[in-house]
């Protein structure tokens, strides 16, 4: 028989296997793993483990946000008249220009020149001579209606269509296909992780610090972004605070960093139990001046911030953004009604953490999937929780906007310091926390 490769690698695969010879190392590294190596027996001995995690977070005047706020402005406007009306509207601002693009269809009238305006007016924007004026500034306008081929399908369900449906939440459809998730975990007493909890709490300072004029050099552009360390998965401390905020050219960079360390970080980190040294690094401004910003300085657009509009990376994303969008999308609607369920499972003493994915068909009603991760943190049986999830929250599109009351005003609030985590949004209650125990005999 004539060998070749295949012929050698048949024969070899035949052969009983023999163990390996143990190759000996060479006495440094011998030497250097037993000493590391700790006795599997003596786990009360241990350290804890530790970990470090970092979110951002940036203030409305951020180029992005006010492309977010424009957008949410005009999804309120429309809902004020049409509560029924259907938006998907993307903002791109750059220099001296807002573009809008997208589809509405509704039985309202909104003048959106005059609505782009006055939004970037209160944001801030009002002189060029911080890079951008509300009032001076081209608005181009380029909206279409929704497509009939996607409307057809969120009016008349598939169910409705083959005669399946048994109720009326059972009519409406999908906006679109997609997966969406939330989260929530114990780290926090809003049920939100520690990372973007504390740089949602900074920004916010900061943009309030600048509207009350305590330092009235600040401009409205800016971004914060914590480091916190943890040890067994439980927040214990800081790492590093970065705050970067626009500013007139009259204030030295020496003086801003400390009067914004005094009046910005400072005040926000005394509000935190567990920081308790201040053994952290503090960096602001760390590029230098930042006197150009918003969208002179760096184009905005619609839905480029997702990870700040969630949970800081902490959790995952399904891709979807929400400004622009009307609840019928679930990319928002099915968002928010995930991180209820989330919430609830958490606030039930069910999970120190939950994540909860679902998952649509365009034009369908029922969700394709229901999954929940609680990522060994659970109290009860995993698949418990999550028949008792199943049986408890209606997770259909006309469902989750009937009881999370989604076709109201309300958008525009949510159009910085993240959709969550944040009093008096529907999806942000506990109220189901009972029912969820009362099901698992808890």
């Amino acid at each position: 028989m004539t060998l070749n490769s295949a012929n050698v690698l048949a024969y070899a695969l035949l052969l009983p296997l023999k163990p390996l010879p143990i190759l000996s190392r060479p006495p440094s590294q011998k030497s250097r793993n037993s000493r590391n190596r700790q006795p599997c027996h003596k786990l009360e001995t241990m350290s804890p483990k530790q970990s470090i995690f970092t979110s951002e977070s940036v203030t409305s005047g951020h180029p992005d946000k006010v492309c977010d706020r424009i957008a949410d402005s005009i999804v309120d406007a429309l809902l004020e008249q049409d509560p029924e009306a259907r938006s998907a509207v993307e903002v791109m601002a750059t220099t001296g220009q807002v573009h809008l693009a997208g589809e509405i269809t509704t039985s309202g009238y909104v003048d959106l020149q005059t609505l782009v305006r006055e939004t970037i007016n209160e944001i801030g924007y009002t002189s060029s001579d911080i890079g951008f004026d509300g009032d001076s500034c081209g608005v181009l306008v380029s909206i279409d209606r929704q497509s009939p081929d996607i409307a057809q399908g969120v009016q008349d369900s598939w169910e409705t269509r083959e005669g399946s449906a048994v109720d009326a939440f059972d009519q409406q459809g999908a906006g679109d296909q997609g997966m969406m998730f939330g989260y929530a975990c114990n780290e926090t007493p809003d049920l939100m992780p520690a990372p973007i909890w504390l740089a949602h709490r900074l920004a916010k300072q900061l943009e309030k610090v600048r509207r009350e004029k305590i330092l009235d050099y600040l401009c409205p552009d800016g971004k914060t972004q914590v480091t916190v360390r943890y040890e067994d998965g439980r927040p214990v401390g800081l790492d590093t605070i970065v705050l970067s905020t626009q500013h007139l050219a009259s204030v030295s960079l020496k003086d801003l960093r400390e009067e914004v360390k005094s009046a910005v970080i400072d005040p926000v980190i005394a509000q935190v139990p567990w920081i308790e040294d201040s053994d952290f690094r503090t960096l602001v401004n760390p590029a230098g001046r930042f006197i150009l910003g918003g969208p002179a300085a760096d184009t905005g657009v619609t839905g480029r911030k997702l990870i700040v509009d969630t949970y800081g990376g902490m959790a995952r994303h399904g891709g979807g953004a929400f400004s622009g969008k009307d609840a019928s999308k679930v990319d928002r609607s099915a968002a928010y009604a995930a991180r209820w369920v989330a919430k609830n499972v958490v606030a039930a003493g069910l999970a120190d953490r939950a994540e909860l994915q679902v998952a649509y068909a365009i034009g369908s009603a029922h969700p394709v999937s229901i999954e929940l991760e609680t990522f060994g943190t659970e109290k009860a049986d995993k698949t418990q929780i999550l028949q008792a999830v199943r049986e408890t929250f209606d997770l259909r599109p006309a469902a989750i906007i009937d009881r999370l009351s989604l076709r109201r005003p309300i958008y525009s609030r949510t159009a910085a310091y993240g959709h969550f985590g944040r009093s008096g949004f529907t999806w942000e209650d506990t109220d189901m926390a009972r029912e969820l125990r009362a099901k698992l005999g808890a």
